[in-house]
Parts: structure tokens; sequence; C-alpha cells
């Protein structure tokens, strides 16, 4: 199998893994960013503990994908490849300030004791601001511009990607980044619809680099499979031949 071959194979499957564990992670999540409450709630948190560890695997992931494309990008262009790696980075940095944030209100929840209620309330509230905060400047603006502009741009030159998807990160990528600002500036909600609709070309482009560079790499390995099986067969008969 060629490096390249399993360079993109490794790639796709991370990709596809930044999904997983990115739904997964904000499903597990869920209940410390949607109830004010849940600081002064009782009961376990091994779900939110088990979304944090998703997390994780969203940080680890994330870089994983420039690390594996970076070989193949750079001979298009090594500043944008650098760029790209950079642009993950950044990314996973906010990523792990809104863990931190989320680990915070868990401990906040275990260790609030005798303490004001309102206070911890507020705390809690402060950290969940916080944690929202990153999730818009980091998947909500970084993204467009790593993801979608340099990795749309790349991906087209190196002709890594079919051309007419790689266009929907070139698109989406700046719609994306144009959305977390209209958001910042309270021109609608990060949940609202037009927000979804402005981040729907993004995570398709995104969905396509994994299960493409997925698919591709798979059929790779089977190429390389059957190529050493014909080579092995075709030592034997002459082998055979000869005696």
């Amino acid at each position: 199998m060629h490096p390249h071959d399993r360079r993109s194979l490794i790639a796709g499957v991370l990709f596809l893994l930044t999904f997983v564990s990115a739904i997964v992670g904000a499903a597990l999540y869920a209940p410390v960013l949607a109830d004010p409450g849940y600081v002064l709630g009782s009961g376990g948190d091994g779900g939110v503990i088990a979304g944090a560890l998703c997390e994780l695997v969203l940080i680890a992931a994330n870089i994983g994908t420039a690390l594996a494309l970076y070989p193949l990008l750079r001979r298009t262009s090594e500043p944008l490849a650098l760029g790209y790696v950079a642009a993950r980075i950044v990314e996973c940095t906010f990523i792990a300030v809104g863990l931190l944030s989320v680990l915070t209100v868990v401990t906040l929840r275990t260790s609030a004791g005798a303490a004001d209620p309102g206070a911890v309330l507020t705390t809690s509230s402060a950290l969940v601001a916080l944690h929202d905060w990153t999730f818009l400047l980091g998947p909500g603006f970084v993204v467009g511009i790593g993801n979608g502009l340099i990795l749309g741009y790349l991906m087209l030159r190196s002709r890594l990607m079919p051309a007419w998807l790689c266009w929907f990160g070139l698109i989406g990528g700046p719609l994306m980044s144009m959305s977390g600002v209209a958001v910042m500036f309270g021109a609608y909600e990060q949940s609202s619809v037009w927000s979804a609709l402005a981040t729907l070309p993004e995570i398709f482009w995104e969905a396509s680099i994994g299960v493409v560079l997925t698919v591709r790499g798979i059929g790779a390995v089977r190429a390389a499979a059957a190529t050493r099986s014909r080579v092995a067969h075709e030592a034997s008969a002459r082998s055979t031949g000869r005696s």
C-alpha cells in the first residue's frame, strides 16, 4: 500500500471519528448546557464525564487529521498546509477551554455543599456561557476558515477530493464563519434556523472528506492485497513449472 493511500485512509477515518465523538459528546453534555439548575441537582455525573472523554477524543482526532494530511497537502502549498495545522490547533484550544468549563461545573456541583445557591447558579451560568462562546469561536468560526476555506482550496488544487465537493468547503466555510460573526453581533441566535442553514454546507463537506478518503483508502488496501496475492500466485506457478 502506497504511503499516500495509507495517510488518506487514516485521515478519512479520523474525520469520521470527529463526527461521532462530537455528536455523542454534545448529547452527553446536554444536561449541563440546557438545564441551568443542573449544578444544584443530585445524581451521578457519569454521562457528563463520558462526554468530556468524547471531547478529548475529538481533540485528538482533529489534530490527527491535520497531521495525516500535512505531508500530502504541503506539495500544493506548504504555508497553507501549515496554516491548516495551525487552524486545527486553535480550534482544539477553544474546545479544550469549553471542556474545562463544563468539568468545572461538575466540580462545583459535587462540592457546593452549603454554599449560597444563588452564587453557585451564577458561577455555573458563567461557565456555561464561556462554553457557548468557545463553541462559537472554535467550531463555529475557526473551522470555517481552516476546514472550509483552507482545506477546500488545498483539496481542490491537490485533487485529493472531487472538485465539485471542494466547493462545499470553499463556499460553506466562509459562510459558516460569517454566520458566527452574525451571531456575535446579535443578528440571530446560535441555535437558530439561519445558523443551522449556514452550517449545513460545511457539515456536508467535512462528512464527504471522511467518506471519500476512507473509501478510497480501503480500495487501495484491497488493490494492494490483490496485487500481492497475484504476485504470490504467479511466483508459485513459476516454481511449480520449474520443478
